[in-house]
């Protein structure tokens, strides 16, 4: 199995909605950073890249059809290079709203409580935001480069910029399948990840 979809968005930007709705449109399994969470095989072969030893995409990605939120959007050039025949996907959202979600979500699993050899600290919060990801000015710049980054090197007919607000008329047109009579899913806010995490917590 080959990825055939690249989410090039950052966390927090609808990435969640998009996995399901992409799963919804026969692309799954989506892999997303739960997976890491959820499969500790995952998990090691993650930090293994972190520490400078890749198991290859192949090994990273099998049994995934697509991929989206990080660690995929963080190597988007490799990803986009090493499976030339899948579409990208750039999710976005307002910067502002979206380093505020950062902050209220994910934004403690890259700071220096954290275990200093995992995936979001490493990685995200050190290589990525460079310590600095409750810094809004600081943040806000990684991501609007990114942004940037990826609407310049990714060729206009190979990429969708792609707000989740707009349901699934551009996702469906730019996969090039019908539009599902089901609802866009819109999931994942900020609410329900917080209410996850207290419920994890609570039976550790």
């Amino acid at each position: 199995m080959s990825l055939e979809v690249i989410g090039a968005g950052f966390g927090r930007t609808g990435t969640h909605s998009l996995k399901v709705a992409l799963e919804m449109l026969g692309f799954g399994p989506t892999h997303h950073m739960k997976e890491l969470i959820a499969h500790p095989d995952q998990m090691e072969m993650w930090r293994a890249l972190a520490g400078g030893h890749s198991p290859g995409w192949t090994a990273l990605y099998a049994g995934y059809r697509s991929a989206v939120d990080w660690p995929t959007a963080h190597y988007w050039r490799e990803l986009a290079a090493a499976y030339p025949a899948a579409r990208i996907i750039l999710t976005m959202r307002d910067p502002d709203a979206w380093h505020r979600s950062v902050v209220s979500t994910i934004a403690p699993s890259m700071g220096p409580d954290n275990d200093p050899a995992s995936f979001g600290r490493k990685v995200l919060g050190e290589q990525v935001f460079g310590g600095r990801v409750l810094d809004r000015d600081h943040a806000v710049a990684v991501y609007e480069a990114h942004v940037a980054a990826v609407k310049s090197e990714i060729p206009p007919e190979r990429l969708l910029v792609y707000e989740v607000s707009q349901g699934w008329g551009p996702l469906c047109r730019h996969l090039r399948v019908p539009v599902p009579a089901e609802p866009f899913p819109l999931t994942n806010t900020t609410g329900e990840f917080q209410a996850r995490m207290a419920a994890r917590l609570a039976t550790h």
